[in-house]
């Protein structure tokens, strides 16, 4: 048997880990309105699954409508810890929102994506690409001349065809939707789903 991938030696979190994740999430965004500061976090405090490095994002949203959505695509802190500061961050550090208010909190769902390892996507053109993409799994990451954008993988509930999902894809990196180039490069990922 040869070498796991990364993406094979996460584990699935346990429902009791997933609420702490939310609390956690919850009490960051508290923190901030309370001290205009994310929670700290003592990652010793928590499962070892907890405590491994894993990057995340934090979505926020009042019924339907998006809220805020912040994260980070590399796994440099614990997990717990990622949570706490992309919550805060979600909440008040979200340019295209204004910062949570107290009224706001009952009304705010939250939602973590716990992200595998992204790991590069061979393509030879557009088309091949296209044919690679896996709707309603892969995340994806764009790196274009100084541009970058991700799309988490549950933007496919709102978006089903590889190509409109690249086309958002690419005007969130702050390109043409129509764009190509043969220097572009993709990343994949998963992601874990809280609640799923």
């Amino acid at each position: 048997m040869g070498p796991m991938s990364s993406n094979e030696l996460l584990t699935t979190l346990t429902t009791d880990e997933q609420q702490q994740l939310l609390d956690v999430a919850a009490a960051s965004i508290w923190s901030g309105l309370r001290t205009g500061r994310p929670l700290e976090v003592s990652a010793d405090e928590f499962s070892t699954a907890l405590r491994q490095p894993r990057a995340t994002f934090v979505t926020l949203r009042i019924g339907e409508a998006l809220r805020g959505c912040m994260g980070s695509l590399a796994a440099n802190v614990p997990l717990v810890c990622d949570v706490a500061r992309n919550a805060y961050a979600a909440a008040f550090r979200d340019p295209r929102f204004p910062p949570v208010s107290a009224a706001e909190l009952d009304s705010l769902e939250i939602h973590i994506s716990v992200l595998s390892p992204p790991e590069p996507l061979p393509f030879a053109s557009e088309a091949d690409l296209l044919s690679k993409i896996r709707p309603g799994v892969d995340g994806l990451i764009l790196y274009e001349d100084g541009h970058r954008g991700t799309l988490l993988p549950a933007v496919w509930d709102h978006i089903r065809d590889p190509g409109e999902f690249l086309a958002h894809l690419k005007l969130k990196a702050g390109l043409p939707a129509d764009y190509w180039s043969e220097t572009i490069r993709i990343e994949r990922y998963t992601a874990e789903s809280i609640p799923a």
